[in-house]
């Protein structure tokens, strides 16, 4: 395991920490309202720790020249783990709505049943810059959204989370849009693939 992978492989243990953080309340209801306000720096912390390791891995495997097919396709598989794993969380707590995380799942289910057509062909496709943009937008909607729940969790005012919960609500529109386009990307990128030469033989 590289530094890269390593760093990787970080997200795939905060993502379900996130997870069960932010349902402890709903786990344990009988538990007092304080619980709720604890769990928001707690989440905050492993959001943002879990961003830094996106940030960072691609990063260290450039540096170090540790790049690899391996790291190309392990890459993207944590990034939707960790970002399907925060929009359910929010679709819980209904700061988001559950028919566009519906289409959020389609689409990246889709994309890793392209990314295993293009192995066939002897292609290892990485994100292209419609996915990251993507990815961006994911971002900042699951961080709105996280703002959105800790507002709640802190009983800060009707208003002001109302607010904040509509622009979470915005951007994961836009995201999902942007998500589609990306798919629609992906899959033009794979019709012009030339076949594997087993196929041709």
């Amino acid at each position: 395991m590289t530094l890269a992978n390593k760093l990787t492989s970080l997200r795939l243990v905060l993502a379900p920490l996130f997870f069960a953080v932010y349902l402890l309340p709903y786990f344990l209801p009988s538990w007092p309202p304080a619980v709720g306000a604890w769990t928001v720096p707690v989440l905050w912390a492993l959001f943002i720790v879990s961003e830094l390791t996106d940030l960072l891995d691609g990063q260290a495997a450039r540096r170090r020249r540790e790049t690899s097919d391996f790291g190309r396709l392990f890459d993207p598989f944590a990034d939707t783990l960790t970002q399907l794993s925060y929009f359910l969380c929010f679709v819980v707590d209904r700061i988001l709505p559950a028919p566009l995380y519906l289409l959020v799942l389609y689409r990246e289910y889709s994309i890793l049943f392209v990314r295993n057509l293009m192995l066939k062909k002897g292609v290892t496709m990485g994100a292209r810059m419609t996915g990251k943009v993507k990815t961006v937008t994911y971002i900042l909607a699951a961080g709105l959204a996280l703002l959105t729940s800790s507002l709640m969790r802190l009983d800060r005012g009707a208003a002001l989370i109302a607010g904040v919960k509509l622009a979470s609500q915005a951007v994961f529109l836009l995201s999902v849009v942007l998500s589609v386009v990306s798919f629609v990307d992906y899959l033009a990128v794979y019709r012009k693939a030339p076949p594997h030469p087993e196929d041709t033989a």
